[in-house]
């Protein structure tokens, strides 16, 4: 009604917020949000075709400067929690780390870090990109983030459907059984890509899929928030916004940087260096 970009986003992300602030005693899904992930992870690996290939020595530069990237968050982001505001050790380094919520906090709370202090910090980093950055492409930069995000599932063949759903699980279980982290998103995906490049599987997720990916990854980030005390205010939460002022600093020098040397164009570039999770970016 608002008219805002990612309505299934924001709205479940903003409900479950301001929710979890009055002290409504709410909690997540569990793994049926982990498994709403794996629409994200099936729809990226559908769009890598083989006319992909040959944008890839043209992408080669901007990726190879993604790991020096994590690097300086990590050089600048551990210090700041260590030594700035006294995190221990584990906390500070998983804290620092621009990885997907689910997947830090849980690294981090099996290297004895503290899950709680984590989930406020990536939370907050989410939280802040999540609606800032739509809201600068739109009213920023003058685009409208009202792009259908695939065909209504009707259009779909019920064939591709199954199989998008078979691809999606089965990447999931598979990449957990391995070990791989952001199993949920990197196992589809890259079950779904090789299936796409053996021109088995033809299609992206339809937008229903889409949204309801949307709306229960929002509803994690709200979540996050319930029982939150003024002490961890005063520290977690300030903390982890001064953490994302710094992100967003490095980020645009980065994405100043390969759009100056026209490594890629502005948009792709701003996603691609802005430090949100995995399923929030895609």
């Amino acid at each position: 009604a608002l008219d805002l970009p990612l309505p299934f986003l924001f709205g479940p992300m903003a409900a479950c917020l301001i929710a979890a602030l009055s002290n409504v005693p709410i909690k997540g899904f569990g793994q049926v949000s982990v498994a709403a992930r794996t629409i994200l992870g099936v729809a990226v690996g559908a769009s890598i075709t083989p006319d992909l290939f040959h944008q890839l020595p043209q992408m080669a530069i901007s990726v190879a400067l993604v790991p020096v990237f994590i690097a300086l968050i990590g050089i600048i982001g551990v210090p700041f929690f260590r030594h700035v505001w006294g995190f221990d050790a584990p906390t500070a380094y998983y804290a620092a780390m621009p990885g997907g919520l689910q997947d830090m906090l849980i690294f981090g709370e099996a290297a004895g870090g503290n899950a709680r202090s984590l989930g406020l910090i990536h939370a907050t980093r989410v939280l802040i990109i999540v609606v800032s950055l739509p809201l600068f492409l739109q009213f920023g930069l003058g685009i409208p983030l009202d792009r259908p995000p695939g065909a209504p599932a009707s259009a779909v063949p019920l064939v591709e459907l199954i199989l998008m759903a078979v691809l999606g699980l089965a990447g999931w279980r598979i990449a957990k059984w391995c070990g791989l982290f952001g199993a949920s998103i990197l196992g589809p995906l890259i079950l779904s890509a090789t299936f796409s490049l053996s021109d088995i599987l033809h299609h992206r997720p339809p937008a229903e899929a889409i949204y309801l990916a949307q709306f229960f990854i929002g509803l994690v980030v709200g979540v996050k928030y319930v029982g939150i005390t003024g002490a961890e205010v005063r520290r977690t939460v300030i903390a982890a916004i001064g953490y994302t002022a710094g992100l967003f600093l490095l980020s645009g020098i980065f994405t100043g940087f390969v759009v100056w040397m026209n490594f890629a164009p502005l948009i792709p570039a701003l996603l691609a260096f802005s430090p949100g999770g995995q399923a929030e970016m895609a």
